[in-house]
């Protein structure tokens, strides 16, 4: 019984624990039984979690003997406990939809196919011919790759295993298709073509940048009319509110004189005006909570673009893409896009997100609303 067992007992008070139990010889050459608290049930939601706790402890009684070698732990085992220590709700160094991403990964490609593999198994050859079969782009391929190695790297940081095979895959993250983007008329289309509150979602995306979850995280006293900025300062993935994306995410764009034109347009519009309300409130959840971007995009933005004769397939990631390229053609300095796109760059030190806005800033944001801004904004009869 050297591996020894792992149980659980009840207590009088509190919740139950596991327990691992085990034999060893004492002093005096006798072999005697030994028992240790890993920890109570809430720490440790199932057994699985509980034995990949004892790991460690196993690699320690039997370091003495050399005869004598640990349980072996399957990559599932090691996923539950990364699970339970770095995926688990209460846990805040990670955001939600980092969260929601890699239980996806995991569910959907790395346990199916790799569950029952003990860690020694698992060789950096077989790994990457996999990852080549996978029907994925190559960035999500790259994703499910870092995500493995950042599991084996949480086996050796609790003294699971002693090595990453992960890092000798090799998955390149280069893209096999160019990024959808918009040009200048077809932009002018769309907005001609949407509602008031589809339009304003629209032209604020494509004349800012703004992810997605950034674009429906804002509140109105993130929009500083005197100031001509936008704060951006949370994002909002599934209705879960978090920090933005990097720290470089969290600066402040310019806000051209036509978008805030908009935003007003907007602001008078709304039931939800207040500083605390969020920029586009869904009136069925009485403010509480915004729309729901992909929902709109779905059911609307993407119908009339196929109407026009748009036939790329559109997102809210294609107008920062357009806006990216828009900016291009624009000859806007590099540097300078890279801080409206705020993109983290290891070769230029991170700004604080109360940084000032920059004539080029505006200069260069402006030159891209003057291509796609319309004559005058039509009024829409309902939100």
């Amino acid at each position: 019984m050297q591996n020894g067992s792992v149980m659980r007992s009840t207590r009088l008070r509190g919740p139950d624990v596991w327990e691992f139990r085990w034999r060893e010889a004492g002093a005096d050459g006798k072999r005697k039984h030994r028992r240790m608290v890993l920890g109570s049930t809430t720490q440790f939601s199932d057994k699985s979690s509980a034995l990949l706790e004892v790991a460690t402890l196993r690699r320690k009684i039997n370091l003495n003997n050399p005869h004598l070698s640990p349980q072996a732990v399957t990559v599932s085992e090691l996923v539950s406990h990364y699970r339970q220590r770095e995926l688990a709700t209460d846990q805040t160094w990670k955001t939600h939809s980092t969260k929601v991403t890699y239980q996806g990964y995991l569910n959907k490609w790395i346990l199916p196919r790799w569950k029952n593999y003990t860690l020694s198994a698992i060789n950096a050859g077989e790994v990457e011919l996999w990852l080549r079969s996978l029907p994925l782009a190559r960035a999500s391929c790259a994703k499910i790759r870092n995500l493995m190695s950042v599991v084996f790297n949480h086996a050796i940081r609790h003294q699971v295993y002693s090595r990453n095979p992960i890092r000798l895959v090799r998955q390149s993250a280069k893209r096999r298709k160019i990024p959808v983007v918009l040009s200048a008329s077809e932009v002018q289309q769309l907005l001609d073509a949407l509602a008031l509150r589809e339009r304003t979602l629209v032209l604020l995306d494509v004349g800012t940048g703004l992810r997605m979850s950034e674009l429906f995280g804002l509140k109105w006293k993130d929009v500083d009319f005197d100031a001509s900025e936008i704060s951006v300062v949370r994002s909002i993935v599934m209705q879960v509110t978090g920090p933005c994306k990097t720290e470089s995410s969290q600066k402040p764009i310019p806000l051209d004189p036509y978008l805030a034109e908009a935003l007003r347009a907007w602001l008078e519009h709304v039931r939800y005006n207040k500083p605390e309300d969020w920029v586009f409130a869904n009136p069925r959840m009485k403010g509480r909570q915004p729309y729901w971007g992909q929902e709109i995009m779905r059911r609307v933005i993407r119908p009339i673009a196929i109407q026009l004769g748009i036939t790329k397939h559109i997102g809210w990631h294609t107008f920062r893409h357009t806006y990216s390229t828009l900016l291009r053609a624009n000859r806007a300095d590099i540097k300078v896009m890279q801080e409206l796109l705020r993109h983290a760059s290891s070769r230029v030190t991170m700004d604080t997100y109360t940084q000032a806005v920059t004539a080029q800033k505006r200069k260069a944001q402006s030159g891209v609303i003057r291509l796609i801004r319309v004559r005058a904004m039509v009024p829409a009869t309902g939100v």
